[in-house]
């Protein structure tokens, strides 16, 4: 059995792999919470948070932002007074890899106040 995708880490991705079918792409989605949502074209997920202000906004932010340093895999983001919004995908190819999962599990595990 594999381990959850929040205790995987991330592998390199440099191109010259498929990026991950619809199918594959809607099993993995069942793994995380409700925030995130597969994009029409299956190429990208996204999620968006609400915080009570801007502090707690870049606090979460700046958590995401130590997740996608240590996993080498980053994400487009938009910030603002009291929200968040997140897309992963993986430039290298085209779509969806296992990396953009991971991250988001990752996102997923993060203590929320």
């Amino acid at each position: 059995m594999n381990a959850p995708l929040s205790e995987q880490r991330c592998k390199p991705c440099e191109g010259g792999v498929a990026p991950l079918s619809p199918n594959e792409a809607q099993s993995l989605m069942k793994q995380l919470n409700e925030h995130w949502q597969l994009a029409e074209d299956g190429r990208s997920i996204r999620g968006e948070w609400k915080f009570r202000n801007f502090y707690q906004a870049m606090s979460f932010v700046n958590a995401v932002a130590h997740i996608a340093n240590t996993e080498d895999h980053h994400p487009d983001l938009e910030v603002g007074y009291g929200y968040c919004r997140m897309t992963y995908n993986t430039h290298a190819i085209g779509g969806l890899s296992q990396n953009d999962f991971i991250c988001a599990a990752k996102v997923d595990a993060l203590p929320r106040t």
